[in-house]
């Protein structure tokens, strides 16, 4: 049994991310862990990368309250964490007559949540504002409080700064069950042991439903997830420079059309629900997604697709606790009556990741007020420091981080200009990658149009220097992706035999 903790984190995505980096703020002894290879390898890497204003969520329930408290929060969370974040606001664009009276329903809806600067435009603003849109556009909804992240880079920001406030973090790490004195939470028991701690946090996302069963808790929730597939557009081909939304329909904000901080144009995504994880796009998936994009931009062509991927939701059956509020896939947030020492979140879908650093602070004002004392702690560093990203740089600033490292001139990536000095401070960051796709997520190598075939070898053998092991031992996501099973010359020497 290990040293106790005060807290621990169930759950590496971006909801248990920050909270960890909140809690990092206060003389507490954290653990957070993750069952992946890596953090923010579930829906916080494989999403629409949205910061929303807050008009779709049902007035009154739990993700309307957390995406409008957390929408302002953004732009100072950037700022310490160095991530980059863009509020260039966002359309939902009505592309028929009949569809203008959803858009007066969304500002009105928008307005009973509190959201700030949302108005109506005509069909001939919209028209100038996106050259691309579907010429017959009647009218749109604009909220200038939309903004676009990097979602990923927010989920790894905020686990660093965790971590260089004293936040332990233990990859590879599953839940099992809970340790348990009568209905006190003692501690979490998992494939890499037993862990002790006053207060555990179920931050799950898809497993949530599964780690609050384990402690008796609401017995009838249960998460089905639900995939959204999406293409990526070849940004040398389409350049769109807002986010689209169409007119939404029950239970979805449709299929959208949206720029990128990395330059690409994605569309997407669809909403199908399973009973299982299925990460895999489907032919079905994917012409739905692009009949829902060309109906806001005709002009999208299937030949500069690059690439395509799914993500999971992670879409509950929590009914809104609003008297008088008839909503049921509403986000869970609470410290159930039933035991003790559990801080338990569920249905932490869309807006989930906007909503984060609010469900944050909740967790802080529901532990306090269940009696936790926060002594802030007087060393808390807030601020996380960046690390060069060459492609951003000048032509001075490049030739100045060259002198210093001379790794920063050996490009890796041609395709998004990542250079060794840039993967090789990532294998050696506070959450170190130690993964192909660690190393994709982080510096955004291998994806450009080559998807990876120019620099793949390279990185693989920059990993495995760095760490210390063989190339065959480096994989692309964890224990089984190996990418390599023998050497060339043991072929050589087999056939020379």
């Amino acid at each position: 049994m290990t040293q106790p903790y005060d807290v621990i984190i169930i759950g590496g995505g971006v909801v248990g991310c920050m909270i960890a980096r909140t809690l990092s703020a206060y003389q507490l002894r954290l653990l957070l862990i993750e069952k992946e290879a890596d953090i923010g390898m579930g829906a916080s890497s494989a999403n629409s990368a949205i910061v929303h204003a807050g008009y779709d969520p049902v007035p009154g329930s739990l993700k309307a309250k957390m995406n409008v408290a957390a929408n302002p929060m953004w732009d100072n969370l950037a700022g310490e964490l160095n991530f980059p974040f863009d509020r260039r606001g966002d359309y939902v664009v009505a592309v028929t007559a009949d569809e203008l009276q959803g858009l007066e329903l969304l500002l009105e809806q928008g307005r009973k949540n509190g959201v700030p600067g949302m108005h109506l435009i005509s069909a001939e603003e919209m028209r100038h504002r996106e050259p691309n849109i579907n010429p017959n556009v009647t009218g749109a909804l604009w909220a200038p409080t939309g903004g676009l992240c990097d979602t990923f880079a927010v989920t790894v920001a905020a686990a660093e700064n965790a971590v260089q406030n004293g936040c332990q973090v233990l990859l590879e790490t599953a839940f099992e069950s809970f340790l348990m004195e009568g209905s006190q939470i003692i501690g979490v028991h998992t494939n890499r042991g037993d862990f002790r701690a006053r207060w555990v946090v179920n931050a799950a996302g898809l497993n949530a439903d599964f780690v609050m069963h384990q402690a008796g808790v609401r017995p009838e929730f249960k998460i089905t997830p639900r995939r959204g597939e999406y293409c990526v557009l070849d940004q040398a081909e389409i350049s769109i420079h807002n986010v689209l939304f169409p007119v939404p329909s029950c239970g979805s904000k449709g299929i959208l059309v949206t720029a990128t901080l990395h330059g690409n144009t994605i569309i997407g995504p669809n909403a199908e629900l399973l009973d299982r994880e299925d990460h895999a796009t489907t032919r079905a998936g994917l012409e739905e997604v692009t009949q829902g994009a060309l109906k806001l931009v005709p002009s999208i062509n299937l030949r500069h697709v690059i690439a395509t991927f799914a993500g999971l939701r992670a879409r509950g059956n929590a009914r809104c606790e609003t008297p008088g509020v008839n909503y049921d896939s509403d986000f869970i947030i609470e410290i159930p009556k039933e035991v003790r020492g559990l801080v338990n979140l569920g249905g932490i879908d869309s807006p989930g990741l906007t909503a984060a650093p609010a469900i944050a602070r909740r967790v802080v004002e529901l532990m306090e007020d269940a009696g936790e004392k926060f002594i802030q702690k007087r060393d808390y560093e807030p601020i996380r420091p960046p690390r060069p990203r060459f492609r951003h740089l000048s032509r001075a600033e490049q030739t100045a981080l060259i002198q210093n490292d001379p790794r920063y001139a050996r490009v890796v990536c041609r395709c998004e200009l990542v250079t060794e000095g840039e993967i090789i401070a990532e294998i050696h960051a506070p959450i170190p990658a130690r993964t192909y796709d660690a190393i994709k997520r982080r510096t955004w190598t291998g994806t450009g149009r080559c998807l990876g075939s120019f620099d793949m070898p390279r990185v693989v053998d920059i990993l495995a220097r760095e760490m210390g092991v063989s190339p065959l031992e480096i994989t692309k996501k964890g224990s089984g992706s190996e990418f390599l099973y023998r050497t060339t010359k043991e072929v050589e020497a087999h056939h020379g035999a």
